[in-house]
């Protein structure tokens, strides 16, 4: 590292217009990006080979469908001639948009769409692709038919989809808005770390590295056929600026130690980049492979999230290396000449706090362990009770047009299943008379329909849409599925974007133990050629489980249970966690979360090399990096909490998640738990037996005592004041 930044700024000219010049390209190539992404997934079910036929033959017919709720006016019943030509003229409303698809009384005479006392009725409308909503315009003009020739009628719009964008369904927050949040509130932290103009320069370090992370996330949309997500956008823009950010912030404060114990700034700079860098190369790799391990699900939503996942620690850690070093040689004495704290930091070894912190700890090691692991314990096992599923329909919004067409669906006697309803793909030679009977009359079937328009058949076969009493997806999807698949003759194909969602959460769950395997091998391998130790990253390895599973805890209190999300976000419980959630948390945080566990046994390991002490290199190690980590972990906790602000469900859930993970992460598992367990493992955490340097192709440390081998009597708690210097 100490070439590769005497090389950087002898070339400084150069490498200040190499990143000038993709700066500026990302400027142009971000608002393109959304362009090139991809709604939807891909996976090998059943379901989705079922829905990519009809998809094909039919168009979107497996969506979940958007419906309008007809009140008819007094002394009107759905069978009347009056009705039946307004629902058949909002159907052409329908026809006319190419794609789109209606299901009414009209084209069915089915009872299953009259409501109690037959003056209601639904009709459902499906978007010419799954995935994509009707478009509001067609929707308000089908309903404006209605009213118009049913004088006194009333309509309300409603749909899964709808209530599924929650209480922001009229607007949501654009990535731009989001890193504008989340850097604002960045810079105020930064203000409050640096008390003086350098806390500009991290910010500036992150823009173009986030800059660079559209470039990359946009040619990899031409490099894969794998599907991006337009969650991605917001994904890189906010996670990725506050991993720009914690890496800058490390390399900058080890520059202003190096400066502060009398270095000159170029040899700063240096010293900075061999210290610091060396944690933020090798943070931004275990991050970076354990985001990419999300490829193993066979799931393109998480593929995609993988690909990319493999771009923002890694960019962030190479823009940090390459620009910071530029700009603290450049101006970084002129932004630290005003500073409002400079003579608590230069008459003091190590923050006061911090060091006062990490003695406590070390006098009384089992306290904090015990402490640290209750508060982690109870966490994981309240996330023991995460119900992975979709949430009902009733639990995605409590406000807004889609919530009042819900409650005048329900008072009107049709239930919540009807927002999911599956299609099935009767083969040419099956008769779909025959199984629509079949159905009728079972526990959990509302209604079958058989539109008589033209649209619903082709080629022989023909499409026959079942309405559940209860919502597909759901933890209370009931058996009307299995009926659905009991019944279905040979050769049909059961479809549906719930029925899909479903077969998603299977996977998923199969998944996760292969998941959690890969990422905990190339975490341990990592870090145990990182730290030379094997108790080391083993001990980091069980901790990162243990703090995803708090994460999940306080996911499942959040918005499983409600507490906050209501008066927070305004949407109430929504008694389920969205199955993709689990598994993103579960490889960003393993990822992510290594930064911190990176940064102070880095620190550690540096002091233990230099005096063979466990107990100092404790103290030096959480007195030196327990403002740098909370400080980095609050600006990426105030990034992801921007994240949650998204419109989409699933990133609302991750952006919370996240950041409770990185929070709890932070407070209770570095600055409390690992300096108690390093402590009483004593001379066991860095000793690395030969076979296992062997295997690691590292040179063992010869010249480190066994691990039964005693601490210098010397080394006391005590004697430890003052022993804080870099």
């Amino acid at each position: 590292m100490h070439r590769f930044a005497a090389s950087l700024l002898r070339h400084r000219a150069l490498t200040a217009m190499v990143w000038l010049a993709v700066a500026v390209i990302g400027v142009l190539i971000a608002p393109q990006l959304s362009g090139r992404l991809q709604s939807g997934t891909t996976l090998h079910s059943a379901a989705y080979t079922a829905n990519q036929t009809m998809q094909t033959q039919y168009g979107g017919v497996a969506a979940n469908p958007s419906v309008l709720v007809v009140d008819l006016p007094a002394a009107t019943h759905v069978s009347d001639p009056q009705t039946t030509a307004a629902l058949e003229a909002a159907g052409n409303v329908a026809q006319s948009v190419p794609g789109v698809h209606d299901i009414s009384y009209a084209t069915t005479h089915d009872a299953s769409l009259v409501g109690k006392n037959g003056n209601s009725t639904l009709v459902l409308v499906y978007p010419p692709t799954a995935g994509n909503p009707v478009d509001q315009q067609v929707m308000d003009h089908m309903a404006a038919v209605i009213t118009h020739d049913l004088p006194g009628a009333h309509v309300s719009q409603t749909g899964y989809e709808q209530l599924s964008a929650g209480n922001a369904s009229s607007g949501g927050s654009s990535v731009i808005t989001e890193i504008l949040i989340g850097g604002a509130l960045a810079l105020l932290v930064l203000a409050w770390v640096f008390g003086s103009a350098l806390a500009f320069l991290p910010l500036l370090s992150a823009v173009v590295s986030v800059l660079t992370m559209q470039i990359a996330i946009w040619g990899l949309t031409y490099a894969t056929s794998i599907h991006i997500n337009p969650a991605v956008q917001f994904i890189v823009a906010l996670l990725g600026l506050g991993l720009s950010i914690d890496y800058s912030l490390l390399l900058v404060n080890r520059w202003r130690e190096e400066r502060d114990a009398g270095a000159d700034n170029r040899s700063a700079v240096i010293a900075s980049m061999r210290k610091a860098g060396h944690s933020v190369a090798f943070s931004g790799t275990v991050a970076s492979l354990g985001l990419f391990a999300l490829i193993v699900v066979p799931i393109s939503f998480l593929q995609g999230v993988g690909l990319s996942g493999l771009f923002i620690p890694s960019i962030a850690a190479i823009t940090a290396l390459t620009t910071v070093p530029l700009l603290l040689d450049t101006v970084g004495p002129a932004l630290d000449r005003v500073r409002l704290r400079r003579r608590r930091i230069e008459t003091e070894d190590a923050p006061k706090f911090w060091t006062k912190a990490a003695r406590r700890i070390v006098r009384r090691p089992r306290i904090a362990a015990a402490l640290g692991s209750a508060i982690l314990i109870a966490l994981s096992v309240i996330g023991l009770g995460i119900n992975i599923n979709n949430p009902p329909a009733g639990n995605l919004a409590s406000t807004g047009p889609a919530h009042d067409g819900l409650v005048a669906m329900q008072n009107d006697g049709f239930p919540t299943g009807v927002l999911t309803p599956v299609p099935v793909l009767v083969p040419h030679g099956q008769d779909p008379a025959s199984f629509a009977a079949s159905l009728r009359g079972q526990p959990d079937i509302h209604g079958v329909l058989t539109p008589a328009d033209p649209a619903w058949a082709h080629g022989g076969s023909s499409v026959v849409t079942v309405l559940p009493n209860t919502e597909i997806g759901t933890s209370g999807a009931g058996p009307a599925l299995a009926e659905v698949h009991a019944h279905a003759p040979a050769g049909a194909l059961v479809g549906g974007s719930q029925v899909q969602a479903a077969d998603v959460a299977h996977q998923i769950g199969s998944y996760f133990p292969i998941l959690l395997a890969v990422v905990a091998l190339i975490t341990f391998v990592l870090l145990a050629r990182g730290m030379r130790s094997l108790l080391l990253p083993a001990k980091a390895v069980l901790l990162n489980v243990l703090s995803v599973g708090a994460a999940y805890g306080v996911l499942v209190l959040i918005w499983q249970h409600g507490i906050g999300s209501q008066s927070i976000w305004g949407v109430p419980a929504t008694g389920s966690i969205s199955a993709y959630v689990p598994m993103l948390l579960f490889g960003f945080l393993f990822g992510v979360s290594m930064d911190y566990e990176v940064f102070i046994l880095a620190r550690m390991r540096e002091a233990y090399d230099r005096d063979g002490d466990t107990r100092k290199a404790v103290i030096e190690g959480i007195g030196r990096t327990g403002r740098l980590v909370t400080s980095a972990a609050l600006i990426l906790v105030l990034a992801l909490t921007s994240l949650s602000m998204a419109p989409d469900p699933t990133v609302k859930m991750m952006g919370t998640g996240m950041a409770a993970g990185v929070l709890i992460d932070a407070l209770v598992v570095r600055t409390l738990l690992t300096p108690a367990l390093v402590v009483l493992f004593g001379r066991a955490n860095w000793y690395l037996p030969r076979w296992a340097a062997k295997a690691l192709f590292i040179k063992p440390d010869a010249h480190h005592a066994a691990p039964d081998a005693p601490e210098p009597a010397a080394h006391h708690t005590e004697q430890l004041a003052g022993s804080t210097q870099a």
